[in-house]
């Protein structure tokens, strides 16, 4: 199963790069955010005539997430849900159109927009924290329920140094900095696993390189986009790589596609349970 996140940066304008990749590639569910329009405007007969359903979460101008898919999807969600939040939670949360989930052969997919927060001073970055923490927590109940989960999409954070082109020059700031560090390790909790990381440890692999300064002619990148699996799942995870190419087109995403390879005997086996045997990673 081919699963793979894409920050497309306007769905209407990257359309026809979106279409392309996907004829090259052909993954089984593609996660986009930033897709910038609303639900009604969003380009859907192009997917379905590639054999795709499409569930989309998106407001105008802004934000956006949607899940491309050649199965049907189960139990979609749109933004946070359950009752670990109070009423003012679920009000600003659900201002920013930023998260969809949906199920797929037993495995939650979790395709997230994290803000990018600005900078450390603004209130921008307050609400990136809080959002980080509301995710937190939806992934507490989502454990509890015994889920197994495939989370993905733009985190906004560098996870180390290593994510870094420059880290001197960018550590302790925003997207680098300690509390952002610490909000998406409070999100992972050691359940999930960074599956970039299993296969690559070392640093020169970026998934958004800034539009100015011909930031990606000098691969002066940052490896924000991220697919997180839990450990279960480890043993069936069999590759994972950023595939740059298209930040070749013209007018280009900022972002790279990022995908995974999850390797399943029967394409139709379901995880509801966890497996007595799993790699430790």
């Amino acid at each position: 199963m081919l699963i793979a996140t894409w920050n497309v940066n306007s769905i209407r304008t990257r359309l026809s790069q979106i279409i392309n990749w996907i004829n090259q590639v052909n993954p089984d569910i593609l996660c986009l955010q930033e897709t910038k329009v609303i639900d009604d405007s969003f380009p859907v007969e192009p997917f379905k005539k590639l054999g795709y359903s499409v569930e989309i979460y998106g407001q105008k101008s802004y934000n956006g997430v949607a899940i491309i898919s050649k199965k049907k999807a189960e139990n979609v969600k749109k933004g946070f849900y359950g009752n670990i939040y109070s009423d003012q939670e679920i009000a600003i949360l659900h201002d920013q159109k930023r998260l969809i989930s949906a199920d797929f052969n037993g495995i939650k997919i979790i395709n997230v927009y994290v803000p990018n927060g600005s900078s450390l001073e603004s209130n921008k970055f307050e609400y990136k924290i809080n959002w980080l923490n509301c995710l937190a927590s939806f992934l507490d109940e989502q454990e509890k329920k015994g889920s197994l989960i495939c989370l993905m999409g733009d985190f906004n954070v560098a996870p180390s140094y290593l994510d870094i082109h420059d880290p001197e020059k960018y550590e302790g700031g925003i997207m680098a900095s300690e509390v952002e560090r610490n909000a998406l390790n409070n999100v992972l909790k050691g359940r999930l696993i960074d599956c970039f990381r299993i296969f690559e440890k070392s640093t020169g692999h970026w998934s958004w390189w800034d539009y100015r300064n011909n930031a990606y002619e000098l691969n002066k990148g940052w490896r924000i986009d991220h697919i997180y699996i839990s450990k279960q799942l480890s043993s069936k995870l069999k590759s994972c790589v950023i595939d740059s190419s298209p930040r070749t087109n013209p007018r280009p995403s900022d972002h790279a596609p990022v995908m995974i390879d999850l390797n399943f005997d029967d394409p139709n086996e379901h995880f509801y349970e966890e497996e007595d045997n799993f790699l430790e990673i």
